[in-house]
């Protein structure tokens, strides 16, 4: 049988069932990445579990997101993670050393092997020929464990890539163009792999950008081949004996095929408040900016910044905006130092930041409200950038530099300059001086977690219940992220790990007052929610499950769920249900009590349930897609009783 990467990658680490696009499949994981904002709670859940050192060949715990030291919360959770690193055999990446992503990419990622991350982008170093998805934290706390990833087989998506970009457009083009194609659920129960003739013109780095943002197509991950770049980009680093070469068979076939011929892409732009939302820069041109963002996981390669400092070299940005810098990782800020480029964006009135996510996550350069922000960032989820009415845009460095010289909106095309042709640096920098190794196993049993007083355990969940009857306490449309289930920013990561703290943010963008009106009747049985299509979108953080469930969250009644979020969902014991008849989600009322009788028997039974609105004739037909681990998972209440009670069984 002729196989394509994608099945290739999955045939060698499977572990249990079959290859069969929407089956459950166990997966061997041989690294796992954890980021501050979701690795506390990993690192808690590795406590719990009792583990001595890690099982996979090699996990890291970076510092990226919580780097701003307004007080002690994140300072002491950056010890917390040190410590927890040290006792349980991980790797752990200081405070400026870097975005996850890039840095794992340059140090760690090997083509051949399965990546398993607790950050929905981790999908970027599917660009080094791996199988790296995202995942909720405790399903990597499991990977790290050693025990296998569960995930529905996906379907292989295969992009043939034709021709070569022309001048000032980018590989964040690519992804856009596959965005205005299809939207943000184009990628749902799919493996996107790019392959073709268009690849030679794609450094490492141009893919990672692209397979970065195939989070924001709902994919499972993107992928790669490994080939005479990967092999070069692994040279670079000095890693060139951890190179593989992983292709597709010849004449190995896709589940769905299609074609981006490159040559005639132009400058593309996502308008608020969605990646889907996707136009010509064109077409927009001309609207004024406040602030113009280079940087993030989604645009971290040398040619990106450089890029961008070439356009505005020897010239100053229009007076009122704000040219932000963030570089991704050390390696690379030190490399654009020494090639003159950091000197071109501060002379021009751009301002510099450390290296990490910031203002992605909406940890800083908030922009003003009623503002627009142009950014080279993944996501323009409604108050993702730390400001409640935002006006974010997604663009490449190209349109964003060029936007910044003007003051508006500006096709990169029109500007009265030759396009730069960027080199890369004379002399790659290999810098890992704030990568931290792995101590050995006898060593770290004697390392004590370090935990200041902003951390708490989490609570034990009960069991599903057999008689349920829930009040709807919100409804919601179409495409609700889980930054507006639960926000990040300077305002909320740092309470994630505490959770009854965190907890108080839940839905405040939808519904300012749904925490009290929860925590009034948590002891009463808890609530329902009510949602549309592709309900979770975006960030892995399991948070935007844990908290509901905290709140008394018990059923998410929606048209269908993004894969990550229903995931956290039934990892913690919140019963995931769709409606078999689209138009009953019409029929839903907030404040409407659905009632389930002899629910866990209907749960084990099969996957029809029916639910009744009280005092209204109305019943409502739903399904779960629960395979009979999970089902079994649901009905102890969630991962971590499913798992104690394993160990309980074993004793």
């Amino acid at each position: 049988m002729k196989l394509n990467v994608t099945q290739k990658l999955i045939k060698d680490h499977l572990v249990s069932g079959e290859m069969t696009p929407g089956e459950e499949i166990g997966l061997k994981i041989d690294q796992t990445l954890t980021q501050d904002a979701t690795g506390t709670m990993v690192m808690l859940e590795l406590e719990a579990m009792g583990l001595d050192y890690a099982k996979t060949e090699a996990s890291a715990q970076y510092v990226d997101h919580n780097l701003i030291q307004v007080d002690n919360k994140n300072p002491d959770d950056h010890l917390f993670l040190q410590s927890a690193a040290r006792r349980f055999g991980l790797y752990y990446s200081r405070p400026g050393n870097g975005v996850s992503h890039p840095v794992h990419m340059q140090r760690l990622a090997k083509p051949g092997k399965t990546l398993l991350g607790s950050d929905s982008h981790t999908c970027a170093n599917g660009s080094m020929g791996m199988l790296a998805m995202g995942a909720g934290g405790i399903d990597v706390a499991m990977a790290i464990a050693g025990e296998p990833f569960y995930v529905k087989m996906p379907e292989v998506w295969g992009i043939k890539l034709t021709g070569d970009l022309p001048d000032w457009v980018g590989a964040k083009d690519v992804i856009l163009e596959l965005l205005r194609r299809h939207d943000v659920k184009g990628g749902v129960g799919r493996v996107i792999e790019y392959y073709g003739p268009g690849l030679r013109n794609l450094d490492a780095m141009d893919r990672h950008v692209i397979a970065n943002m195939g989070a924001e197509l709902g994919a499972t991950g993107t992928v790669f081949p490994s080939d005479e770049e990967v092999k070069r980009f692994l040279k670079e680093q000095e890693r060139e004996d951890e190179w593989m070469e992983l292709k597709a068979d010849k004449g190995a076939s896709y589940d769905i095929e299609e074609e981006i011929n490159l040559s005639e892409l132009e400058p593309l732009i996502a308008k608020p408040s969605s990646p889907g939302n996707v136009v010509p820069v064109k077409d927009i041109a001309g609207e004024s900016i406040y602030q113009s963002y280079i940087g993030s996981s989604a645009q971290p390669g040398f040619r990106d910044f450089a890029m961008a400092a070439e356009i505005v070299k020897d010239k100053k940005i229009a007076e009122g905006v704000s040219l932000d810098v963030n570089p991704t990782s050390r390696q690379m800020l030190t490399e654009l130092v020494q090639e003159g480029h950091i000197a071109s964006f501060l002379q021009s009135g751009g301002r510099l930041h450390q290296a990490g996510c910031n203002g992605c996550i909406g940890m800083g350069q908030a922009p003003a409200t009623g503002r627009n922000s142009l950014r080279t960032t993944p996501r323009n989820f409604p108050g993702r950038s730390g400001t409640k009415e935002d006006s974010v845009f997604l663009c490449g460095p190209e349109t964003a530099a060029a936007s910044a010289l003007k003051g508006e909106i500006t096709d990169p095309r029109t500007l009265e300059m030759n396009y730069p042709k960027i080199k890369g640096p004379k002399k790659p920098n290999v810098d890992d001086q704030l990568l931290d190794k792995p101590i050995p196993e006898e060593e770290a049993k004697k390392t004590e977690l370090y935990k200041g007083p902003n951390i708490a355990s989490i609570p034990e969940m009960d069991r599903l219940p057999d008689e349920l009857e829930v009040p709807i306490l919100l409804k919601m449309n179409d495409n609700i992220s889980t930054d507006e289930i639960l926000a990040g920013g300077a305002r909320v990561l740092p309470y994630r790990s505490n959770l009854p703290e965190i907890s108080k943010f839940t839905f405040e963008i939808i519904d300012e007052i749904y925490y009290n009106r929860a925590m009034d009747i948590r002891d009463q049985g808890g609530h329902a929610i009510v949602g549309g299509y592709n309900y979770g979108q975006g960030s892995s953080r399991e948070h935007a499950a844990l908290a509901p469930r905290y709140l008394g969250l018990r059923v998410a009644v929606v048209k269908d769920f993004a894969r990550i979020h229903w995931q956290n969902l039934v990892n913690f014991g919140v019963l995931p249900l769709t409606f078999k008849h689209d138009e009953d989600f019409e029929k839903l009322e907030q404040g409407d009590v659905l009632q389930f009788n002899h629910l866990r028997e209907k749960v084990k039974k099969g996957h029809n349930i029916k639910a009744t609105v009280k005092d209204k004739d109305i019943e409502i037909e739903l399904t779960h897609a629960l395979s009979s681990r999970q089902v079994d998972m649901m009905l102890k209440g969630g991962l971590i009783n499913w798992v104690k009670d394993r160990q309980n069984t074993k004793t």
